[in-house]
C-alpha cells in the first residue's frame, strides 16, 4: 500500500513537471512571437510585412547615389537603380524616396508598404522592398522600361488604338480587384495617367499606393477626410460633406478613360477656354453627334468609330456628379467587354448646363 501510494505520488510529481514545462515553453514561445508581432506591428513605427528591407546604403549604391530621376510620385522622387537579387543577376528597380514634411511622408509611406504588400495582381506594380532607416523612407518596386502612360498618350504621335483600348480594361479589371476582390478593400484614391506605369508589352501596371484608404469587406463607405488626388481627377464628392466610396475611383477611372481615347490632357488652357476642361468637351461631342472632334487626326479610332463611341457612353456614366449614378468597376469591366449594354448617359453635371 505504501509503495502504491509512494508510486502515485511519484508518477503524479512527474506528471505535473512536464505540464510545466510544457506549460513555460509554450508561454515563452508566446511572448517571443508577441515580442515579434509588435515590433513588426505598423502601429509603433515599424511595418508588418514579407517585404525584403534594405539598408540606406544599400538603396543609395543601387541608385549610384540617386543619380537618374525617372519621375515624381506622391510624396516622392523617383531613381533608376540596379539591385542583386542573385550572385549571377541583378534587377532594376524603381526607388521611391519620400520628400515631403516627415509626418506625412512616414503616414503614405507605411500606407504603400502594406497596402502593395497584401495585394498580388499582374496589373499592380510589383514592390519588391522598402528601407525604414531613422528618417530615410524608401521604396523599391520593379522597373517598368515603358514609363507612364501620361508619356505613352501625350507625346506628339497618338499610339495605337488598341493598345489604348487595351490598356483601358486592364486598369478596370485591377481596379475592379482591388474593390471587390481583396481581403481588404482599397480605394486608390489617385488613379491618373502618371501613376500607371507600362512594360516592355505595354501593359498597365497600376501604382503609388500612397493616398490609398482601406476598408474592410463590410464597410463600403469611410468618413471623408482631407482632399485626396489630383486636380482634374478629384470626384465632386471630396469637396462637399459626404461619405467616400469606391465611386471616387469610378470617377477618376472615367477621366482618364476620356484622355485614353482622345490623348488629350484631363486639363490644357492651350486649348482655348471652350475646351480645356476635357470631361465638359467631351460630353458637347457626344451631345452633339461630333465624335470625329474627340479623336480628330487618328485614324485608327476613327474607323472604329462605334467603339469610340461605347468608350465615351462608358465614360460619361463614370464621370457623373451623383456618385449613386456611377456605375461599380465591375459593371464597368462588364460594359467594357460588352457582356451587359451600355445606356445612354445622362449629362454628368446637371446643374452646370
Amino acid at each position: 500500500m505504501e509503495k502504491s501510494y509512494a508510486g502515485s505520488v511519484l508518477l503524479g510529481s512527474s506528471v505535473f513537471v512536464n505540464f510545466a514545462l510544457v506549460c513555460a515553453v509554450g508561454l515563452g514561445f508566446f511572448f517571443i512571437y508577441k515580442k515579434k508581432w509588435i515590433r513588426n506591428s505598423p502601429g509603433d513605427g515599424t511595418i508588418e510585412t514579407k517585404s525584403r528591407c534594405f539598408s540606406y546604403k544599400e538603396l543609395e549604391e543601387a541608385t549610384d547615389n540617386f543619380k537618374e530621376e525617372v519621375g515624381r510620385g506622391s510624396f516622392g522622387i523617383i531613381y533608376k537603380g540596379v539591385i542583386q537579387t542573385t550572385t549571377t543577376s541583378t534587377t532594376a528597380v524603381a526607388v521611391k524616396k519620400l520628400d515631403r514634411v516627415f509626418q506625412d511622408g512616414e503616414k503614405e509611406f507605411k500606407n504603400e508598404v502594406v497596402v502593395i504588400g497584401q495585394t498580388h495582381h499582374k496589373n499592380l506594380v510589383r514592390l519588391l522592398g522598402f528601407c525604414d532607416e531613422g528618417q530615410n523612407r524608401l521604396l523599391a518596386y520593379e522597373f517598368l522600361n515603358n514609363g507612364t502612360l501620361a508619356s505613352f498618350l501625350f507625346g506628339n504621335l497618338k499610339p495605337n488604338w488598341n493598345l489604348r483600348t487595351n490598356i483601358a480594361f486592364q486598369i478596370a479589371r485591377v481596379l475592379l480587384y482591388l474593390h471587390e476582390d481583396c481581403s481588404t478593400q482599397i480605394i486608390h484614391c489617385d488613379i491618373k495617367p502618371q501613376n500607371i506605369l507600362l512594360n516592355d508589352r505595354y501593359n498597365a501596371r497600376i501604382s503609388d499606393f500612397g493616398l490609398a484608404k482601406l476598408l474592410t469587406l463590410n464597410q463600403r463607405k469611410t468618413i471623408k477626410t482631407a482632399i485626396r488626388g489630383t486636380k482634374g481627377y478629384v470626384a465632386p464628392e471630396w469637396f462637399r460633406k459626404s461619405t467616400i466610396s469606391a465611386k471616387v475611383d469610378v470617377y477618376s477611372f472615367g477621366v482618364l478613360l476620356l484622355e485614353i481615347i482622345s490623348c488629350r490632357k484631363s486639363f490644357d488652357i492651350e486649348m482655348g477656354e471652350e475646351y480645356a476642361i476635357l470631361t465638359d468637351w467631351a460630353f458637347d461631342c457626344y451631345r452633339n453627334g461630333k465624335l470625329d472632334d474627340l479623336v480628330e487626326g487618328d485614324m485608327e479610332a476613327m474607323n472604329d468609330i462605334k467603339c469610340v463611341e461605347k468608350l465615351l457612353m462608358i465614360s460619361i456614366w463614370c464621370i457623373q456628379e451623383d456618385p449613386s449614378l456611377r456605375p461599380t468597376m465591375r459593371k464597368v469591366s462588364q460594359m467594357l467587354q460588352e457582356v451587359v449594354e451600355v445606356d445612354v448617359p445622362p449629362n454628368p453635371s446637371p446643374f452646370s448646363g
